[in-house]
């Protein structure tokens, strides 16, 4: 990428390595670099008397005055919105750990990193760049009341868009996933963002799930009858499957379009899932029974319990995109993900990679023996009358 309109901040105490690191920059390409030898220094540079605004900071740990840990603490204070590269001198392990550190405080990284630098090793870093994103206030868009979404589902604007789910091993497509979007006729197409607040604020969820089973199950049956007995995953929150009639209408609606139980997979956050409520479990039992498939989403973003997770009749394991992006370069990271992956193998269930952003994501994944993949390095969730076009393309290669 053109880093020549950037402007970087190289926080590094040592005279001879910070030199170093502004002579790789030029190579690179960068004309406006500012070098400081402290923290303290490093902070003024982020203040809003100091011009032109710093967009990348190379930033060293072992800064005097104030080190590398407390000025990223100070930055994130003052909402910085630069993007940071980390260097250090402690192991890799250990800078992964102030990676995930300066993300819990909100940066969006392009990488921590052992010393010495190369220009090569920069370079990497730096196609990691990405225009900052606007401000919450500015990215938010347009704010609907709960009657607005009202209006806007028995309008059927509501409607399934589907990412396809791949078979590792034989680049086959096994399933697709539903996801919720909204054909707004003045706004254009809606994410989740839009609608979910409106409706979980008034605790009816319960309106979108059964929109989108309604309209994915249709979806499988027109898939059947196209000649592509496809599976569909559809998320569930814990309310609506709580709802005393939810297996009469969940088999009313699969038997109004005539397709079979074992086409239809529910997807549940770890978070509901892993639960000692007998009511709930029992839910999760019938659903089974029945011969629905469960999908525990978002596999570590919560706190596992492994004695309830074994005790959970689920059928797949969606191993959530923070362990898989990036998985491929980051040992510590790549740890935790064929742990995961292990433990589904030793429970005799499916694994599930989302976020599969790249082909070394892809390539990562089937040496650990994933079983299935899903991201945009496969394909971005589309409308139904696209996926059929979208296979074709697929198969070509496959």
């Amino acid at each position: 990428m053109d880093i020549g309109h950037l402007h970087f901040l190289v926080a590094e105490a040592d005279p001879s390595q910070r030199l170093t690191l502004v002579e790789l920059l030029g190579t690179l390409g960068a004309s406006q670099v500012t070098e400081v030898p402290d923290g303290h220094t490093a902070l003024r540079c982020f203040q809003d008397s100091f011009t032109p605004t710093v967009n990348v900071a190379i930033i060293d740990l072992a800064l005097p005055g104030m080190d590398g840990l407390e000025l990223i603490r100070q930055l994130a204070a003052m909402n910085c919105r630069a993007r940071l590269i980390v260097v250090g001198s402690q192991p890799s392990n250990l800078m992964f750990s102030v990676e995930t550190m300066a993300q819990a405080y909100g940066f969006e990284l392009l990488g921590a990193i052992s010393k010495p630098l190369s220009a090569a090793r920069l370079q990497a870093l730096l196609d990691n760049y990405v225009p900052p994103r606007l401000a919450s206030s500015e990215a938010k868009g347009p704010s609907f009341t709960f009657s607005d979404v009202g209006i806007g589902m028995q309008a059927g604007q509501f409607e399934p868009f589907f990412q396809p789910k791949i078979e590792l091993e034989t680049g086959q497509v096994k399933g697709l996933e539903a996801f919720a979007r909204w054909r707004h006729p003045e706004h254009g197409m809606l994410g989740p963002g839009s609608f979910i607040d409106a409706l979980e604020q008034n605790n009816r969820i319960d309106f979108l799930d059964w929109s989108m089973i309604e309209k994915s199950v249709k979806a499988c049956r027109r898939f059947h009858d196209q000649g592509v007995p496809i599976s569909i995953s559809i998320n569930l929150a814990p309310e609506t499957l709580a709802h005393p009639a939810f297996m009469q209408q969940i088999s009313a609606c699969v038997g109004r379009h005539r397709v079979m139980p074992d086409y239809i997979t529910f997807e549940m956050p770890e978070s509901s899932v892993l639960t000692t409520d007998p009511s709930f479990l029992e839910r999760l039992v019938r659903l089974r029974m029945a011969g629905y498939g469960l999908a525990i989403d978002d596999y570590g973003t919560g706190r596992s319990n492994l004695q309830l997770l074994a005790r959970i009749p689920f059928s797949e394991l969606k191993i959530d995109r923070s362990f898989v992006d990036g998985a491929s370069k980051k040992r510590a990271l790549g740890t935790v993900l064929s742990s995961c992956l292990g433990l589904a193998r030793s429970l005799d269930r499916m694994s599930v990679a989302v976020g599969v952003e790249t082909k070394q994501d892809w390539d990562f994944l089937q040496g650990l023996g994933c079983t299935y993949a899903q991201g945009y390095h496969i394909a971005s969730p589309m409308e139904a009358d696209a996926f059929p076009g979208w296979l074709e393309d697929w198969r070509q290669f496959f």
